[in-house]
This record gives C-alpha cells, structure tokens and sequence, in this order.
C-alpha cells in the first residue's frame, strides 16, 4: 500500500454481506460526529455498499468540520455533509430526521483535564440526540474501555461481563450507554452498542504507535504489555451492517480482533522488519485491557485482515514514508487518564 487513496480504496471495499444487508434496509443514514477518524471511511464505505446493491440512499455526515480538509475529503468523495455543532439545540433539531443514525460522538484525549466537557459530550448529549431522533434506529459508538482490566490468560470480557470502568473518559463512555439505554426503554428506540477497542489504520491506532516507535529507536513501554486489534475496514463493515441488527432494549456487541497479542513480541516483530534494536521500559502485568469479541464473529461471518496482515502492511507504511494522523492511542496508560 503506498498512498493514502489507495488505503482509504481498500478499507472502504464492500463485501456481500453489507451489499445484501443494504439491499433490505429501509430509509437513509446519517452519521453523527462523523468528522473524527473513523467517519469518512464509514461512510464511503456505506455509500459504495449502496452503489453495488444498486439502492438509491442518502447518506449525510454531520459535524463541526471545523477543518475544511476533513470537509473537502468527504464532498471529493462524494459524500453530503451538514455542518452542525451538536451540542447547539437549534442546529441538532434542524438534523434531518432519518430512520438509521450511526453516533459516533466522542471525546477522549483531553478528557482528564476537563472533565465537565468530557461528561458533557460523552454522557449529556447522547440524551438529548435520543430524544430528539427516538424514531430513529441508532448505532451507538462506545469502547472496550468500559470493561475492567480481565487476566491475560482469560479471552476478556464478552458482552454479559460486568463493566468496571476505570478514570474519567472510560466512566462518561459507560454514562453515554447507561443514558442511551434509558432513552431507548423510555421511548422504545431500537438501537446497538458498538464497543470497539482497538481500530487499525495504518496512519495511527496501536501498531502504528509501536513500530513508530520501533523506527525511531524510543523505548516501548510494558505497563500495558498486551492488546487486541480489528483492522479499520472490518470494524467499519460491522458498524455498518450492525444497523440490521438493532433491537429494544439494544444489543451490545464487542468489536476487536479474535487474538490478544503480546506487546512485547509485536514490538520485537516489527524490529526485526526494520533491522532496528528494540529496547523496553517497565514490565508486562498479568491484566491488560482486552474483549471477547467471539459474539461478532458468529454474527457477522466474513473473512477479516489478518493480523499478520496488518503488521506488514504498517511497516511497509512507515518505512516508505507515508503520512501519519498524528493521533497517539495512549493504549499504554493504565490509570485512565488521556
């Protein structure tokens, strides 16, 4: 993979499942918050899924754009954008009303040192979008970071596990699905709680950090010494066909890759590829932040980028030289403070 068009081309390639999903789905899809990392891929994905299932869809992105790239990357691609603050009730009520919304509204870095901002978007709002599109089926965005740290020699928490959230950004994302599922038993919303931990795209998420790191000889820390990974364009495709699957009260569904992985021989792997001395801070503890994502492969059967996959094609990724989102996941901190 050697540019960013031909990356986006492939996270955004539609399989059957999703062209026949689309295929039965009634009314349009609008997107909210979709200005953040995972929005255009979603979207164009969405919108090529259509254009193969030979269904006419209007499919809306809606978000501050307060970035004209980030805008001007969604209307090149041809997709429709409505420039809303979310948090301004005049400008959410005049959102259209469509039947399926995918909210993927949050805040996370920065989270510590403002915190009523960080409740405010991450638990308030999804309140007040609840209300205002209850007719609506809704894909809620959350994060693996609701459940506690689980032993490593356990597969994690599945999606009946208790959640143990730990600092501020992981405790206003359990208040967002707490507030989300009162709204949906109060006005009979159906809706999915998308719990997702850890997205890869080759210009940041987990791998990109460790060989990043890797590349430029820094030490890799150990303190959170295992993880699991999806790569970007399958979570994308769950996402998506998870608007067929909404319910009342909603489902949740963890959404990660099957394996957890050793932070230390993925380090290692990747120094090997780039013939560069790894070095190491601290130690591994025996419990990382993980997820049981068995429930999503026994829902949505299709053949995912493997891990093995995802490795080289990061590495190739730094090597050349290709850009970077410049967004450290911080997947290494263990006391919840982003």
């Amino acid at each position: 993979m050697t540019s960013e068009k031909e990356l986006l081309d492939i996270m955004t390639e539609p399989n059957s499942l999703l062209i026949d999903s689309l295929k039965k789905l009634s009314g349009e899809i609008l997107l909210l918050g979709a200005g953040g990392k995972m929005g255009l891929s979603l979207a164009l994905l969405i919108k090529r899924a259509a254009n193969m299932a030979k269904k006419k869809i209007s499919i809306k992105a809606a978000s501050r754009f307060s970035d004209n790239n980030v805008a001007e990357s969604f209307l090149s691609n041809g997709i429709e954008i409505v420039k809303c603050d979310l948090t301004d009730e005049a400008q959410l009520h005049s959102l259209p009303k469509y039947e399926n919304i995918i909210y993927m509204v949050g805040q996370k870095f920065g989270s510590s040192s403002n915190q009523p901002f960080t409740w405010g978007i991450n638990t308030y709002l999804i309140g007040r979008v609840s209300e205002i599109f209850k007719n609506s089926n809704i894909v809620l965005f959350s994060t693996g970071n609701v459940y506690p740290f689980s032993d490593i020699d356990s597969k994690g928490p599945d999606e009946k596990s208790s959640t143990g959230p730990i600092g501020e950004y992981a405790q206003s994302a359990l208040g967002r699905e707490r507030v989300f599922e009162y709204m949906c038993q109060k006005n009979r919303t159906s809706g999915t709680i998308f719990r997702l931990n850890y997205a890869i795209d080759l210009r940041y998420g987990v791998l990109y950090d460790l060989a990043e790191k890797v590349y430029n000889q820094i030490d890799i820390p150990l303190n959170m010494g295992y993880f699991n990974c999806i790569w970007q364009g399958d979570a994308n495709l769950i996402a998506a066909l998870s608007l067929s699957e909404v319910s009342s009260p909603p489902s949740i569904i963890n959404v990660t890759g099957k394996d957890i992985h050793s932070v230390r021989e993925t380090a290692e792997w990747f120094g090997e590829f780039f013939n560069k001395k790894v070095s190491f801070s601290g130690k591994e503890e025996k419990s990382a932040l993980i997820s049981n994502a068995d429930l999503s492969y026994k829902k949505f059967i299709f053949e995912r980028v493997s891990f093995e996959q995802m490795l080289e094609w990061t590495a190739y990724w730094i090597k050349s030289g290709n850009p970077s989102l410049n967004k450290p996941t911080h997947f290494e901190e263990r006391a919840g403070k982003f």
